[in-house]
């Protein structure tokens, strides 16, 4: 039996798990990325839900618990930095999840468990796609022309191959919401907390513990348009001015963005498509259904459907029928984060004083015994009460 070749484009969370599970049953892959070399840093993000028993199966639990980022909680503090409010950080999801880790740490995690054979090509991106019924034909920019029964693209929210492939299917939906992210120095001010500071303007300032001995920085506004088009030095100026006078940390992020290496910005945009496949082409994790950090969970979403992908592939159905089949048991988990309520934004940044209080009295009811449990269901991300897949691996690829 002739074996089957994948091209995923993307090496981050979403490219390299289907990249190991396709690996794991069989498949030959090969994993293109646009950067010169594989992406490290980035933001805290965290294993929840069904993502935990595919991290499981894959081996790697105690590797991502021993790369914690050190955080031990979430509280929301005034300009001064006291404390108004801690959230409940107990059990596996709670504010601060059990399996919390820096994102390029777990991408890299995996990379490092990838199966023998899954070759991995960076500074390579594709250029054109060729459609076949018996196969797809792919041209990258270095000029390889590469033939596979599969291309997968988990290329991310703006993905190029995406927008030439589906055009017209492709529904963004911004948020209204820019945050800017980056490393800077920690201090001894800095403690094992995620500290998140909420002010009048719609503006939030938050500071998280890492395990590299710095402090992971955000910051993040209501901003009707996209600064992530200025070029950083713009962007970080323009942020200066939007986050005049908050005080607390502010002015000590901005200038270690302005000295740091690893900023990046988002104008959070949600994708939504009607299908995630077309004939021999699939799209997952964030290229798919971008939920953001809004919705949270894109990790886990992205983890959870590299393993679906590949074992709804593992099976003896057609690859339309098995395409289906991944994207019916994934929906439902996307949907449930994508669904955000028209509140969440007037909530999680208020304009004013009257409603930044409002804001902190509800914290502080979120939180009460009685209204604990429902609080608790907006960290339950990616739960599912069905079985995941069966999967059939092969032996020699482990």
């Amino acid at each position: 039996m002739t074996t089957r070749h994948a091209v995923v484009s993307g090496a981050s969370i979403a490219g390299l798990s289907a990249a190991f599970w396709l690996r794991r049953t069989g498949w030959e892959v090969t994993v293109l990325e646009r950067a010169s070399e594989f992406r490290d840093g980035g933001q805290n993000v965290d294993v929840r839900g069904a993502g935990r028993e595919v991290l499981a199966r894959m081996g790697l639990t105690e590797a991502v618990r021993a790369q914690n980022t050190t955080e031990t909680g979430t509280v929301f503090v005034d300009d001064s930095g006291e404390v108004l409010v801690e959230l409940p950080s107990d059990g596996p999801d709670g504010a601060t999840a059990e399996l919390e880790i820096l994102r390029g740490d777990l991408a890299r995690t995996i990379l490092r468990k990838l199966p023998e054979g899954v070759e991995i090509s960076y500074g390579d991106s594709i250029t054109a796609v060729e459609e076949e019924a018996d196969g797809v034909t792919v041209t990258t920019n270095a000029g390889r022309v590469l033939r596979a029964d599969l291309l997968v693209i988990a290329e991310g929210v703006r993905s190029t191959t995406r927008d030439l492939l589906f055009e017209g299917q492709v529904d963004r939906r911004a948020l209204g919401i820019t945050m800017v992210f980056g490393t800077i120095p920690r201090t001894t001010h800095d403690d094992s907390r995620w500290r998140w500071h909420t002010t009048v303007g719609g503006r939030q300032v938050h500071l998280r513990p890492d395990n590299h001995g710095t402090t992971r920085a955000i910051l993040a506004c209501t901003e009707s348009e996209d600064p992530t088009r200025l070029g950083q030095a713009r962007a970080l100026a323009r942020f200066r001015d939007r986050f005049s006078g908050v005080g607390w940390e502010a002015p000590r992020i901005l200038d270690g963005f302005d000295a740091s290496d690893d900023v990046y910005f988002d104008h959070l945009t949600q994708i939504r498509m009607p299908l995630w496949h077309r004939g021999r082409v699939c799209l997952t994790g964030d290229a798919a259904w971008c939920v953001t950090p809004m919705g949270g969970g894109g990790a886990s979403l992205a983890l959870v459907s590299g393993y679906v992908l590949a074992a709804s592939l593992s099976g003896t159905g057609s690859l339309t029928t098995s395409l289906t089949a991944y994207e019916t048991w994934m929906r439902p988990l996307v949907d449930d984060v994508q669904q955000l309520p028209r509140w969440i934004k007037p909530f999680a940044f208020p304009q004013t004083r009257l409603g930044l209080a409002m804001r902190r009295t509800a914290d502080k009811a979120l939180i009460s015994p009685i209204l604990a449990p429902l609080t608790a269901r907006f960290t339950r991300i990616a739960h599912t009460d069905r079985a995941l897949p069966s999967i059939a691996t092969t032996d020699r690829t482990k």
